[in-house]
């Protein structure tokens, strides 16, 4: 389980195709600590991944079909930042929201706007997922728990202030770039027990 509150940038030195998989060996020394062991989940762009080797700067992590079909992980190339987020600790401090780490789709970014010190960013919001998605509730985009600051049918909008834009990948993101997106696991939870109810 993560947070959302990304601690670092890494950035990917080598991808490995096999098949519908990948290897991803990104370089991230302020998470390559004495602590991190094999088989780690480390949170690479919002999607939880195990960490399969270590080097004293890298760590490797295997990518699985359903996770390349599901992210953006499969549309890195090498020398690409990305947002990453060790496991919560059980002593931990919750800062931002429960985040599993299981991405829900892959969204676009459909515009950007400059607001005083805040940046308003909109994403693609499928009809699928349009109720698990609420004005000031959570959501992660690439790993970043943020607050949904508005809803439309197509869309919804996060702020990032200065600190987001420089310590995590969405300041920089052009329009039309893809991001994985993770609803909140509480709206899963009450959407699937209405559902069970209405039957």
């Amino acid at each position: 389980m993560f947070t959302g509150i990304v601690q670092t940038q890494g950035k990917v030195t080598q991808i490995q195709h096999q098949g519908q998989t990948l290897r991803l060996t990104i370089t991230a020394p302020t998470i390559v600590t004495p602590d991190l062991k094999l088989g780690d989940s480390i949170a690479v762009n919002g999607a939880c991944l195990t960490a399969t080797t270590l080097t004293d700067s890298t760590f490797t992590v295997d990518v699985m079909p359903e996770s390349v079909r599901r992210t953006n992980l499969g549309q890195l190339h090498p020398g690409q930042a990305v947002n990453l987020e060790r496991a919560l600790a059980a002593n931990g401090r919750l800062d931002g929201h429960f985040v599993l780490g299981h991405v829900d789709y892959l969204s676009q970014l459909k515009r950007r706007q400059v607001d005083q010190n805040a940046i308003k960013l909109w994403f693609s919001l499928p009809a699928a997922y349009q109720a698990l998605v609420v004005e000031k509730g959570s959501v992660a985009v690439d790993g970043v728990s943020l607050t949904v600051v508005a809803v439309t049918a197509t869309s919804f909008e996060i702020d990032l202030i200065p600190h987001s834009r420089l310590i995590t990948t969405l300041g920089a993101l052009k329009i039309g770039a893809a991001v994985n997106i993770e609803t909140d696991i509480l709206g899963k939870y009450l959407a699937k027990q209405t559902q069970v109810e209405g039957k």
